[in-house]
């Protein structure tokens, strides 16, 4: 059999495939969700937790399964990952009860929280060579982005002929072959020094980071400024308190939290959580604009994303070498100015905007997105000894997890508050924080009422969506801002990785 370097690029693409199929599930199923509410009688709070507890097990479980990788092994916890996430598939395939559903995709969730972090970390030691890593590092988030836009696309095109469980079913065959594959082509890793479990670590890290996305996934149902919702981000951030005073005395910690003095680790990671709460953010209200103020199907919807994924894919892989000619700092800072600048562009949407300008909006998006992730995630990557890996690649989608999170629940509160006090005043007592619900509202009035409000809720809507993504581009914008004062002018990843050796 080939030696690990004669295979390094075919071992790349499964730890690809694997990233992607894991990632457009996190996707693909917001289009089956009409389906779902019909099919299975779900209510609106069901359907959000068909999506939510994915999420939720995924986010709080990521630094305990890319230590568990650490401690037994990455391909070992890349399998059993993949085994598990195949199982809450096929289990979501056959569910005939919202709950029952709701409980595979906590299952899918628990089985990406393995899969993710070993990917990366994989990757990290099948690449010796740092330009090498680079650009293997560059098609793994090119990888990434290209599921965002895949998912939405797929699905269209699988409930465009078959039943809502095929966005599940499909899971099945492409987890069968990455299977093979990686028993075939990868070799196993695991930390040169067996460190003992921190069990109270993990338990702490679970409950702090589980308890702050759910208060974040359920502050704009509750209000931002209910007791409820206080009450949630408060414990959570006790919890993780307490974490870090755990961690810093812990004989052998979870997480080295002396990493975070290190601009080269502490600002990438914020980088990572900034683009992605930008990303998420401003696609949850595109989506919206595009199916109900131009009226595209969910298909069409889907594929106006496929050019964002493709210029996503091209630049990825180019932006660890201008990193290493020019820089870290002038690479990621030019990366998220030009993110920010996509997002300003996106702001100026209004009821006479076409695809067009969205279409530009975008690409400049990813232009920006695709300088950042790359050199971002090997700046992380590189800034923690090689035995710790699966915990670096962990922080990495964690940082992504919850810039996500938030992008939806911020960005999303903020526009329905702002919607429902824009239409309040032209729209009377048709007033709702919900476009489909105002517009579902219409169709019921005649048709002078109903085109008098259909063009008052687009109107307002766009007006409250154009605020909050500016907000998210003043956001990216001082992470720019804080990218050049923090990191050193001729910065480079190998640098970097020279000093955490």
């Amino acid at each position: 059999m080939a030696t690990i370097h004669e295979r390094r690029w075919r071992i790349l693409a499964v730890l690809c495939l694997a990233l992607l199929i894991v990632n457009v599930d996190n996707t693909i199923v917001n289009v089956a969700l009409p389906s779902i509410a019909r099919q299975l009688a779900a209510s609106v709070s069901q359907l959000q937790w068909v999506v939510d507890a994915y999420t939720l097990l995924l986010a709080g479980l990521l630094l305990v399964g890319g230590s568990w990788g650490d401690r037994n092994g990455r391909r070992r916890a890349l399998l059993i990952g993949l085994a598990v996430f195949a199982v809450g598939s096929a289990a979501a395939t056959l569910s005939w009860l919202p709950e029952q559903l709701i409980a595979s995709r906590a299952v899918m969730g628990t089985g990406t929280a393995l899969v993710l972090p070993a990917t990366l970390s994989l990757l990290s030691e099948v690449f010796a060579d740092p330009a090498e890593r680079g650009r293997a590092i560059g098609l793994w988030s090119a990888t990434s982005g290209l599921a965002v836009a895949a998912g939405p696309s797929l699905g269209g095109v699988l409930l465009g002929h078959f039943w809502w469980g095929s966005v599940f079913v499909v899971n099945l065959p492409i987890v069968a072959v990455t299977v093979l594959l990686t028993l075939r082509w990868v070799p196993e890793f695991r930390a040169a020094h067996q460190v003992r479990l921190d069990l109270v670590g993990s338990v702490l890290s679970i409950a702090g980071v589980g308890l702050l996305v759910y208060g974040l996934i359920e502050a704009p149902g509750s209000g931002w400024g209910s007791a409820t919702t206080i009450l949630r981000l408060a414990g959570a951030a006790a919890v993780l308190a307490v974490f870090v005073v755990w961690e810093l005395r812990a004989p052998a910690p979870l997480l080295d939290l002396s990493v975070f003095r290190r601009a080269t680790f502490t600002l990438p990671s914020l980088a990572v959580t900034v683009v992605f709460f930008g990303l998420a953010g401003s696609l949850f209200l595109l989506t919206q604009q595009l199916q109900f103020v131009l009226g595209y199907s969910p298909l069409r919807a889907g594929l106006a994303a496929l050019p964002f994924a493709g210029t996503l894919g091209a630049v990825a892989p180019l932006a660890p070498r201008l990193a290493r000619r020019h820089g870290a700092r002038a690479t990621l800072s030019l990366g998220l100015t030009g993110m920010g600048a996509g997002l300003v562009v996106l702001a100026q949407a209004s009821t006479d905007t076409g695809y067009p300008l969205l279409l530009a909006a975008t690409v400049i998006m990813a232009l920006g997105m695709g300088l950042v992730m790359a050199p971002a995630t090997e700046l992380i990557m590189s800034s923690l000894p090689r035995e710790r890996a699966g915990v670096g690649s962990a922080v990495n989608d964690t940082s992504r997890q919850l810039g996500a999170t938030l992008g939806v629940a911020v960005l999303g509160s903020l526009t329905a508050s702002a919607y429902a006090v824009g239409l309040r005043q032209p729209a009377g007592s048709h007033a709702s924080s919900s476009l489909s619900a105002t517009l579902s509202t219409a169709a019921t009035l005649p048709p002078g009422q109903a085109e008098e409000l259909r063009r008052a809720a687009t109107g307002a809507f766009l007006t409250a969506a154009d605020g909050s993504v500016a907000i998210a581009a003043a956001v990216v914008f001082c992470c720019a801002v804080a990218t050049v004062l923090g990191l050193r002018a001729r910065q480079t990843v190998r640098e970097d990785a020279d000093v955490a050796s």
